[in-house]
Formats: C-alpha cells, sequence, structure tokens
C-alpha cells in the first residue's frame, strides 16, 4: 500500500472518528454560549447512544431509533436546566450527576431488557444507518487524486456523518445571523440587560439546552447505530471530555470547533493507524500509549498552544433576577 493510500485511509478514518466529537463540540457551544456550563455532553452522548440502539433494535427502525435518542437525551437537558436554570444549583454538579446517572442506567436497563451484559442486540440493516454512495463516485473511482478523493473520502459515510458537518455553516448562520442566536449570545454575556429588554432568561436558556440535547442525542445515534451496529457499555469513552476540550481549544465559534473536532479525530485515527506498528528510534510502542496519545495530546495543546481562552462572561453563573 502506497503513501497516498495509508493517507487517504487515515483522513477517512479522521472524518468519521470526528463526527460524535463535532456534534458534541456544537451542542455545548450553545448551551456555554447562553450561560450554562454543561460538563454533562457525555453522560447525555451515553444516554442517546443506548436509547437509540434500543429503539431500533425493538421496533427495527433507524428513525425511530434516532427519534428516541434525540428524545432522551433533549430529557437529560431539561433535567440539567431545571437543576441550574429554575433552582439556580451548581452547575458542575448537576452534569457530573447526569453523567453518572447516565452510566449507571445503561449497563443496568440494558442487562435487564436484552440480558447481554448491557449491551443491545447487533443491528441489522434496517435498524442502523448505512454508508451511502455520493453521485458518480463509481464512475470516477479510478481518475488518479481526485477520484480516490471523491469515491473514497468524500463519499461512503452515513447521511449522520454529512449531517454533522452541515450543522456547521447552521450553527454559524443561527449564531450570528439569527435574532435568537443574538440574543442567546448576548444572555451568555449580560443576561441583566437581556431580561431589562423584555427577553426571558430562563426561556433562552431552556431553548440553548434543546439544542443540546438534540446534538447530543444524534452524536449518541450516530455512535451505536452508525459507527457500531449496537451499544456497548460505556461506548462514549470520553467523547464528550474531549468535546468540551475541542470547544476550548475553539473559542466557542462554531469553525474553528470543527477543526478542532478534525484535528482531535486525526489524533485518535493516527494513533489507531499506528498501534503495533515499529517507530524509527523507538521500535514497537504499546498499545496502551497509542490509545492514550489523543488524550496526552488534547492537555498539551490546550496548555501550550490556543492563548488565552475567554468565555462567555455569565457562563456558569445562575442568574438571579433583580427585584
Amino acid at each position: 500500500m502506497d503513501i497516498f493510500d495509508a493517507s487517504l485511509q487515515v483522513l477517512n478514518s479522521t472524518i468519521r472518528l470526528s463526527v460524535p466529537l463535532l456534534l458534541a463540540c456544537l451542542a455545548g457551544l450553545y448551551s456555554e454560549r447562553s450561560g450554562i456550563f454543561d460538563i454533562g455532553l457525555e453522560g447525555k452522548m451515553l444516554a442517546g447512544a443506548f436509547a437509540g440502539a434500543a429503539a431500533a433494535a425493538v421496533f427495527q427502525s433507524a428513525l425511530i431509533g434516532i427519534g428516541m435518542a434525540i428524545l432522551i437525551s433533549v430529557g437529560f437537558a431539561l433535567v440539567h436546566g431545571f437543576a441550574s436554570i429554575t433552582h439556580r444549583g451548581n452547575q458542575i454538579v448537576s452534569g457530573v450527576a447526569i453523567n453518572f446517572i447516565a452510566a449507571g442506567s445503561t449497563i443496568i436497563l440494558g442487562q435487564a431488557w436484552f440480558q447481554q451484559g448491557g449491551r443491545t442486540p447487533a443491528l441489522g440493516a434496517g435498524e442502523r444507518f448505512s454508508s451511502i454512495t455520493l453521485p458518480g463516485a463509481d464512475a470516477v473511482r479510478d481518475v488518479p487524486v481526485l477520484g480516490s478523493l471523491y469515491s473514497g473520502l468524500l463519499s461512503g459515510h452515513s447521511v449522520l456523518v454529512y449531517l454533522a458537518f452541515a450543522m456547521v455553516p447552521v450553527t454559524w448562520w443561527v449564531l450570528y445571523r439569527t435574532r435568537f442566536g443574538l440574543r442567546l449570545r448576548a444572555v451568555g454575556e449580560n443576561p441583566a440587560a437581556v431580561d431589562t429588554a423584555g427577553i426571558s432568561v430562563t426561556w433562552l436558556r431552556y431553548r440553548a439546552l434543546i439544542c443540546t440535547g438534540v446534538l447530543t442525542g444524534i452524536a449518541g445515534a450516530y455512535l451505536s447505530m452508525a459507527q457500531n451496529g449496537g451499544f456497548v457499555k460505556d461506548m462514549t469513552a470520553g467523547k464528550g471530555y474531549i468535546a468540551l476540550a475541542a470547544l476550548i481549544f475553539a473559542k466557542w465559534k462554531p469553525v474553528n470547533a470543527m477543526f478542532a473536532c478534525l484535528l482531535f479525530g486525526f489524533l485518535d485515527a493516527l494513533s489507531i493507524r499506528l498501534q503495533g506498528t515499529p517507530l524509527p528510534l523507538v521500535g514497537k510502542v504499546p498499545v496502551q500509549f497509542m490509545q492514550a496519545l489523543p488524550y496526552v495530546l488534547t492537555v498539551v495543546l490546550l496548555a501550550g498552544f490556543i492563548g488565552k481562552a475567554i468565555p462567555p462572561k455569565a457562563g456558569g453563573v445562575p442568574y438571579v433576577k433583580e427585584r
């Protein structure tokens, strides 16, 4: 296999691995732009992954599965909102609680319903999102370079992959070209000013969390219904936390978030590619080190390469309306 084919495979894996990170990162962008810090992205993704795979297996429908994933994830997001917005609770504690609840309940329910050690049954063709071929991909497959890029890199992904990258310009347009986006950014910076203008801070933040729930639900469904053929224990594997890191790395901007997630996806794909491969001057590197490499490099990048990242001023602070 030549270098071009190997590079193409790594880039193809990069796209696939960056999708759940990108969806979760955009989800966190909505909540944090509204002033709600959401460390519970991991839990909502995990709950969505389980709900989507379980519903798809029971009803034998991928659409019902992703619908249930979104519904459950939005439910968890509303619980977070009820604790942190309505009752002005600590947002970190609420998010951590959601992560623990999702991690425990998915295993317990999976074992009780399917008796497969917390797993869901393997999903069939109609119960998961299969890869689709873009128009003309087969015809240009043999064309040097450009044909390989189109048929081997751009084509052959599930519809959720294209949806995830389409959400980047959509999110940019919502945040910077709509009234809702203007108010959302304002409530994350100065909720008192928004309240003075007669706009409900509470309702704005709840709507932001609903957007967060929808996107994390799709991210979870992608993991269990597109990237894999069913749910397995703790299948998010820290992706929600890496998405938070990517959001900080991107300085809360949607286009930057896409490139940050592609970077982390590339590190993950590279670590998988290099497992068991002897490296010059080093030799064969232990598999455990290669698996930890993306997380180590995440810390290094955040510590030394992004400069000062300033979050929304009202982030993490409950809003108390002045009487």
